[in-house]
């Protein structure tokens, strides 16, 4: 199988007909996939990472500090922005074609051997898991793909298992209420392992101490950002954890949310350590953080910025960053497009889309989009002053045709508009 192939069989193995509550969740397939494949995913030390928001941050960071360490570090992801490699990273590198398509290549050959047909998600979190295998990885850094108990990645045996926050989301798959958003994610707290959560509210938080031996690690009362504030290309915070206080440290991502995804990655590497980080060690893995597509600077005059916020509680935060911590002083321009999932009424709203001048609907470009002359009458009908664009390149040029130097483009609404809008950006832009 070459590189070609690979794509086509994920390709073949896509599925967007899901919809809704599945009447049996099981991890069963993922499971004999891997069997026939030795269990790949037992050969190496796990972090396994869940949460509504805050996950790839989290995850992104958790990583670099490892790295810092030392360690060899595979991290598994999703989605991807632009290439499917991005999933799948050892030391922050993406895999390359050829290991690409030897990974997946092993999957096919285990769905033969088991008569197990994986979907796209199954069979990629396989085929990471067979490449931190071979590659000898001496820790994985595994990122939910959806909700936690039934996904594909619940099979590892983590020795830390991270929740980041919790918010309604994926509510046609779990919900309606918060606690029930909690049970499903509290599956990857396994026995014996040392949970770090970041949620705080009492309810959700007995949640999570109840779900498994574990000894959890909360924040607020184990660990707890102590200060934080705006810095130049970032924000500056006080940190204080179990094993250490941390005065100093400079989280190089917008938004003082990213202080609180920083502050749960570092609580998780202490205790995967079970000791203090140096700060030198600290200040050097830091240092190396960086989130493609989440409030991600791609021009400055104009103000651009890409944010895959894709439900109300991230597009909450997108729009407190954008608006006050950046606070543009020329026009706003918010470029917008959502999955037919999405509840685009409250999306929009929380990213406060009737206080740009302009908001430019696109279609994502993805089988389960919403169409753009949708997204715009509803942005319509909260105020917004629209235009219609079929595709997101198309969306990005016509915020760009009207912008001068003092204005701010905002491209927001689901992750899939994100991948396609930063390679259109970055070849238009200076």
């Amino acid at each position: 199988m070459n590189h070609a192939d690979a794509l086509v069989y994920l390709d073949d193995h896509s599925s967007y007909e899901k919809t809704g509550r599945i009447e049996a969740p099981s991890t069963q397939n993922i499971e004999s996939i891997l069997s026939v494949m030795g269990d790949p995913h037992l050969d190496f030390r796990v972090i396994h990472v869940t949460g509504t928001n805050g996950k790839g941050s989290t995850s992104q960071i958790i990583s670099r500090l490892l790295t810092a360490h030392g360690l060899r570090t595979g991290t598994y992801s999703s989605p991807h922005l632009e290439s499917p490699h991005e999933r799948m990273q050892i030391d922050c590198e993406p895999i390359g074609e050829e290991a690409f398509a030897a990974a997946i290549a092993g999957v096919a050959v285990a769905e033969g051997l088991s008569g197990v047909r994986p979907t796209y998600f199954e069979a990629m979190t396989a085929a990471a898991f067979r490449w931190f295998s071979e590659e000898a990885v001496d820790v994985a850094v595994v990122e939910v793909g959806l909700l936690g108990r039934w996904d594909a990645t619940n099979v590892v045996r983590p020795d830390i298992a991270v929740v980041t926050n919790i918010a309604l989301d994926h509510t046609e798959f779990a919900g309606p209420t918060l606690e029930h958003i909690a049970r499903e994610k509290a599956g990857i707290i396994k026995d014996g392992c040392v949970a770090i959560v970041g949620e705080t509210r009492p309810a959700l938080a007995a949640i999570f101490a109840a779900e498994a031996d574990a000894r959890v690690v909360q924040r607020g009362r184990d660990f707890e950002v102590l200060e934080n504030r705006l810095a130049l290309g970032g924000r500056q915070m006080h940190l204080g954890t179990a094993r250490a206080d941390h005065p100093e440290v400079f989280v190089p991502l917008h938004g003082a949310h990213q202080c609180d995804n920083a502050a749960v990655a570092i609580a998780a590497v202490e205790e995967f350590f079970d000791a203090p980080i140096h700060p030198d060690v600290l200040a050097e893995g830091l240092a190396a953080v960086a989130m493609p597509g989440r409030f991600e600077l791609l021009g400055h005059q104009p103000l651009v910025i890409v944010d895959g916020a894709h439900n109300p509680a991230g597009a909450d935060v997108c729009a407190q960053v954008f608006f006050d911590d950046f606070d543009p002083v020329g026009r706003r321009i918010l470029v917008v497009g959502a999955l037919s999932s999405r509840d685009v009424s409250e999306t929009l709203g929380a990213l406060r889309a009737d206080e740009f001048d302009l908001v430019v609907c696109c279609t994502a470009p993805s089988p389960r989009a919403r169409a753009a002359r949708e997204i715009a009458a509803i942005a319509e009908s909260i105020g917004c002053t629209v235009a219609v664009a079929e595709t997101v390149e198309e969306a990005c040029d016509t915020a760009l045709e009207g912008a001068g130097a003092d204005d701010a483009i905002l491209v927001a609404g689901s992750l899939y508009v994100v991948g396609a809008a930063r390679p259109h950006l970055r070849a238009r832009l200076p």
